[in-house]
């Protein structure tokens, strides 16, 4: 573990992940800035669903450790880690039959006992997770009979209301159209600039993750390529090695930040 680094609560050392014993990465490491914006961007396959799933203790490693406040994540018991990191993960399966305010009700879980149920802080922490999701008109129906994108806004708002300061997400604008994209996107960008969340997301469009993040993991065939603010790792040669593209960067006319776009290669008749 890299004890030099400063306001490193969340990382991973040497770690080894897989499924089946077939490993995907092996002997990785990466640190998430505490109270960041991180983006975690590469190429179909490589080992971005798996780190987020193995920094949030989904998977344990086979080799190395995860580390949550300098101690090995495997060790704390699963509510303590339930109150620190909330995960989105990329499919999830509701309940048959239930209701989409049940269903967020269920991120309260960490924070009840046997001794604490119910209480006014719970239901605040469920009422503004429906506010900021925008879900009043449907928090009665059936969560099986919602659309994609609904279902998807339903989930982020569980996740929500579990009030954790870390939000592990993996690509939660997955089924979501342009605006509510921008929307869940200014969401979390305002729970970590305002409220001092760490947010970690897995993204497939680069540009949005340029607005957004402040630092940045790119990842190729299991392995970190390149890390730090988003200039840093988004350049024409990171993008040709990575993805194979060839592009321009400029800077986005909105947020001044680095903004790809793709060279034509069509032969023009």
């Amino acid at each position: 573990m890299n004890t030099q680094e400063k306001n490193i609560r969340l990382e991973a050392s040497n770690v080894s992940l897989g499924y089946k014993q077939a490993p995907i990465s092996k002997h990785l490491s990466v640190h998430i800035p505490d109270k960041s914006f991180t983006v975690i961007v590469g190429p179909n396959g490589c080992g971005k669903s798996t780190l987020l799933k193995g920094l949030s203790r989904l998977i344990t490693p086979s080799e190395g450790h995860v580390f949550l406040d300098e101690k090995p994540i495997q060790h704390y018991p699963s509510k303590s880690v339930a109150k620190i990191l909330g995960l989105l993960p990329q499919t999830a399966t509701a309940p048959s039959g239930i209701r989409v305010k049940e269903l967020i009700a269920r991120g309260r879980y960490p924070h009840q006992t046997t001794f604490r149920q119910w209480s006014a802080e719970d239901r605040y922490a469920i009422e503004e997770a429906i506010k900021s999701t925008h879900l009043e008109s449907i928090v009665d129906q059936p969560v099986n009979e919602l659309s994609g994108g609904q279902r998807q806004r339903v989930w982020i708002a569980m996740v929500l209301a579990q009030q954790t300061p870390y939000l592990l997400l993996d690509e939660p604008t997955t089924f979501l159209d342009i605006a509510h994209q921008l929307e869940l996107m200014d969401l979390c960008y305002d729970l970590y600039k305002k409220q001092g969340r760490t947010i970690v997301a897995v993204l497939h469009d680069i540009n949005q993750a340029c607005r957004y993040a402040d630092h940045m993991i790119a990842m190729k065939a299991g392995k970190v390529i390149q890390y730090g603010a988003p200039e840093k790792v988004i350049t024409e040669a990171n993008m040709k090695d990575i993805f194979g593209l060839d592009c321009v960067i400029i800077k986005d006319p909105v947020s001044n930040t680095p903004l790809i776009i793709p060279k034509d290669n069509r032969k023009l008749c």
